[in-house]
């Protein structure tokens, strides 16, 4: 982490999971242990029908509320769609855009990602872009060359003032949960590629200012090791963020010197 330059940000993602119910349970355990983070922004990222519980349940407090996905079109004949409008009126901050889970079930390829993003920023919401290489194109060696093709598709036309708004998670598509996790260094290296690519589209100091998420299956028991790399910013937490003690824990891990 660097907080120098850029926030640090603990995201959950939980996925299909949780009722409107358990999302108040959820939070009325997680917000006894709150008053121990200080040093990130907390995000929950829920589905569509658990938003206006969650927005209610985490009602003054430091936690953000986020969504998994959103429609790429403004509006129209798109049923069972989610525009960035609805979700901005609704009063979410942070949209989930491009995970593994939907590219590979929704066919949401790096084209699809760009126009969600592209419509997020738009309606100002704060975009987390997703990208990430299967274990076959690892061990083929193309990870620089595919993430570089995602992060430059998935920013384009994207202006240079809007970057602020943008987080970028990488999450390996063989660590996601599968239990498996990158070490520590293979995920700083992707990282900081990815810095990189920001780098020679927007400049230094645009690229030094994005926050870089690892979404590969962190948990309670790696999370420190992970954000102790310099360009591990935070993390996009699955499994981990639907219990609050495992959450709090990476949350805890966060707010190191």
């Amino acid at each position: 982490m660097n907080r120098r330059y850029r926030k640090t940000i603990i995201a959950g993602n939980w996925k299909m999971n949780k009722t409107a119910s358990e999302t108040k349970a959820f939070a009325d355990e997680l917000k006894t242990m709150l008053p121990k983070a200080k040093w990130c922004d907390i995000l929950v990222c829920v589905p569509f029908v658990n938003i206006a519980a969650a927005q209610k349940a985490f009602k003054d407090t430091r936690v953000a509320i986020g969504a998994e996905n959103v429609s790429q079109f403004e509006k129209g004949a798109y049923t069972g769609e989610v525009s960035a409008a609805m979700l901005k009126d609704l009063g979410v901050k942070y949209v989930i855009i491009g995970h593994s889970e939907r590219r590979q079930y929704w066919n949401d390829d790096d084209l699809i990602v760009n126009k969600k993003a592209l419509a997020a920023v738009e309606a100002g919401l704060y975009p987390i872009i997703c990208v990430g290489e299967s274990l076959e194109q690892r061990e083929l060696g193309v990870t620089k060359e595919l993430i570089d093709l995602q992060v430059k598709t998935a920013l384009a036309g994207i202006p240079a003032e809007k970057m602020r708004h943008v987080v970028i998670a990488y999450e390996p598509l063989w660590a996601i949960g599968t239990g498996k996790t990158a070490t520590a260094e293979q995920a700083n290296e992707v990282n900081e590629e990815i810095r990189t690519v920001i780098r020679k589209l927007y400049g230094a100091r645009v690229a030094r200012s994005v926050t870089i998420l690892y979404g590969g299956s962190m948990n309670e028991k790696n999370a420190e090791e992970l954000l102790a790399q310099p360009d591990i910013d935070g993390g996009l937490i699955g499994g981990a963020s639907l219990v609050p003690e495992k959450f709090n824990a990476i949350i805890n891990a966060a707010n190191q010197e």
